[in-house]
């Protein structure tokens, strides 16, 4: 399962999974100041429980790193998805 970014412009994308031509799951962020904003994450009905959602979050986090910016998460999955896993904290908004 690969993860793909687009990105629209240098501030604005969107990481996402497909899969024979379907979208399985997409999270989309705001770059603004060095702060990558996580403000939605959508996982398909019939892909949800195989992690996609954690896997794009994964992606993100990465992301972020490799660019030094800071994540803030305000989609409530992602913010989950923090507060559950305490190796991400590296990158979480002050």
């Amino acid at each position: 399962m690969e993860i793909k970014l687009e990105q629209r412009r240098s501030n604005i994308g969107t990481f996402y999974i497909d899969e024979d031509g379907k979208r399985l799951g997409k999270m989309d962020f705001l770059i603004k100041n060095g702060v990558m904003n996580i403000y939605h994450t959508e996982v398909n009905v019939k892909s949800q429980g195989h992690h996609i959602g954690e896997k794009l979050v994964e992606a993100g986090v990465n992301f972020a790193r490799e660019n030094k910016l800071k994540v803030l998460p305000t989609c409530t999955f992602a913010r989950s998805v923090f507060d559950r896993v305490k190796a991400y904290g590296d990158v979480l908004v002050d």
